[in-house]
């Protein structure tokens, strides 16, 4: 497997565009289009937050349909939740103008949405937007470029990934995907947006199962702020075209790259995801090892990464070893904290901070420097088993509260 330095216009058989609607944001792109000529399969993992979107309810019924997939339409500033019937009549709407100018069935549209809750989608605009889309689609990478940036709200940064893997046939396979999350990040499934696509030849059920157990290990184990969103979703269209043989028996050795070409993938936009926090400074990365179940490894490194007063410790450069082992207690992980060894690291050096269960004797100048990096790890050894798993997360600035009090969600 090779690493693309492109986005979604890696794979040639797809195109996307960019738009302005003008639906909050002024003079910039705030419509997105990933268009497939060629009918793909799809597979969705949507927020398990009780209030939902009028396009998770939408596209989860549009996937239950088994029906060909053919494009999706995104538009930021108006997330079109809590809008009631009225919320589901414009994502009807959307489906049937989208096929209309794109010249295929509306049951082939997936939609999403993000930005203010509680708003109807200014139809006039949106609609403006979806015939502007289907006019400029390209699978240029200027096109692809342009898509990353008009999904974002509060983002700084568009979120692209795409890698290549030759399948056993000799066909080259690809994979790509986009993301967007910046605030309210804590997934309960991917808490914010994704897009992947690929040219795999795939069915829709091992495409939703490679899908469903991707995200459990990438965007569920990523927190910025604590919250998880009303839209997030993660949609994946696989159209075939790299003609290999259909992935049927999830003992393909395909199936099998596949899936390491969708975590690299997923990992990657998470990753970026945590790293854009609102008001971040850092990426923080918490990884546990030798726990005694992969459950119990996950809610101690997603415990971590989502605590508050470790994320503001981590804001101010303190080795506070003693909010790390309370996030570890409260997680509801099987431990023995006797046991734990914990040490903070990053590209200058690392200090373990604490042995067996006792705080060590540290040098803090020492401890501030590793701290003060871009990218800081906090790894804990259980020391009870062998399971691992990773989480990824941010810190806690003064400008994510100034950002956040004036932002109307």
């Amino acid at each position: 497997m090779i690493t693309l330095k492109s986005g979604l216009n890696a794979i040639s058989s797809f195109q996307t565009s960019a738009a302005k609607a003008q639906i909050k944001y002024k003079n910039r792109n705030d419509m997105a289009l990933i268009f497939s000529p060629y009918p793909c399969v799809g597979a969705g993992v949507f927020t398990q937050n009780k209030v939902r979107a009028a396009c998770v309810d939408f596209d989860a019924n549009q996937l239950a349909q088994k029906s060909p997939i053919h494009a999706i339409v995104v538009n930021s500033g108006n997330a079109n939740a809590c809008t009631g019937a009225q919320g589901m009549r414009d994502c009807a709407e959307c489906a049937i103008t989208a096929g209309a100018v794109l010249g295929v069935e509306s049951s082939s549209i997936l939609l999403a949405s993000t930005g203010v809750i509680g708003v109807p989608l200014p139809m006039p605009k949106v609609k403006k937007g979806i015939s502007l889309l289907a006019q400029a689609k390209s699978s240029s990478r200027q096109s692809a470029k342009d898509a990353a940036s008009a999904i974002m709200t509060t983002d700084t940064m568009p979120k692209e990934a795409a890698v290549e893997f030759i399948a056993t046939s000799g066909k080259r396979v690809r994979v790509a995907g986009i993301a967007k999350g910046s605030g309210m990040i804590h997934p309960n499934m991917a808490t914010m947006l994704c897009f992947v696509i690929t040219n795999l030849n795939i069915t829709q059920k091992l495409l939703q199962k490679a899908l469903s157990k991707d995200v459990k290990d990438s965007f569920n184990m990523i927190s910025v702020d604590g919250d998880t969103s009303t839209n997030d979703m993660v949609l994946a269209l696989a159209n075939g075209r790299a003609q290999n043989p259909l992935i049927s028996d999830e003992n393909d050795q395909d199936y099998q790259s596949f899936k390491k070409a969708l975590k690299a993938i997923t990992t990657t936009l998470a990753r970026k995801v945590a790293q854009d926090g609102e008001g971040a400074t850092k990426l923080i990365t918490a990884h546990c090892q030798n726990a005694s179940s992969k459950k119990s490894a996950r809610k101690i490194a997603k415990s971590i990464i989502a605590s508050s007063l470790v994320k503001a410790a981590m804001f101010g450069n303190d080795a506070n070893w003693g909010r790390i082992l309370c996030a570890m207690g409260y997680s509801g992980a099987e431990f023995d904290a006797k046991k734990v060894d914990l040490t903070i690291a990053s590209k200058v050096g690392e200090v373990r901070i604490m042995r067996n269960g006792e705080a060590q004797t540290i040098d803090e100048k020492k401890a501030k420097k590793i701290l003060a990096q871009k990218e800081v790890e906090i790894l804990i050894d259980c020391k009870n088993g062998n399971k691992s798993a990773t989480a990824w997360g941010c810190d806690l600035s003064y400008d994510y509260v100034k950002i956040n009090a004036d932002y109307r969600s």
